[in-house]
C-alpha cells in the first residue's frame, strides 16, 4: 500500500461509561459504514446516537478531507477510553456522605478504504 487508507473521528466527551459504551462500539467493528449506520439506527442502546455522530463525522472526514469513496469505507477500529468522571456526593444516614461518579468517555472510530475486486467466483 502506497497511501494511507485510514481516516478517524473522535468525540471526546461523552457522558456514558466506558463499559456501556464498549458494547455498542464492538457491535459494529468490521462492517461496511452503512451497515453499521443502519444497524446503530435499531439498536436499543440510548448511547448508540452519539456513536452514530462520531462514525457519521469519520464519514465525513474521509469523504472531504481524503476523498475517499463511501461505498467501499469499514470501520476498522471501534474502541473507547476514559475521559474524565464528575464526583459527587449523596448525603447519607447519620451524617455520612457517600461518593457517586459520573464517568465520561472518549469514543475513537478508525475507517479503512478496500477496494473490492470484481473478478471473485
Amino acid at each position: 500500500m502506497d497511501k494511507n487508507l485510514f481516516v478517524k473521528a473522535v468525540n471526546k466527551n461523552v457522558r456514558s461509561s466506558p463499559r456501556k459504551l464498549a458494547l455498542v462500539c464492538n457491535f459494529i467493528k468490521g462492517k461496511k459504514v452503512d451497515l453499521a449506520l443502519r444497524d446503530l439506527m435499531f439498536t436499543r442502546k440510548r448511547i448508540a446516537k452519539e456513536v452514530t455522530k462520531t462514525v457519521k463525522s469519520a464519514i465525513s472526514n474521509a469523504e472531504n478531507n481524503n476523498q475517499y469513496d463511501i461505498d467501499n469505507l469499514f470501520i476498522r477500529e471501534a474502541y473507547v477510553g476514559k475521559s474524565l468522571v464528575m464526583k459527587r456526593y449523596r448525603p447519607r444516614a447519620k451524617g455520612r456522605a457517600s461518593p457517586i461518579k459520573k464517568p465520561f468517555s472518549r469514543i475513537t472510530i478508525v475507517l479503512e478504504e478496500k477496494k473490492l475486486t470484481k473478478d471473485k467466483k
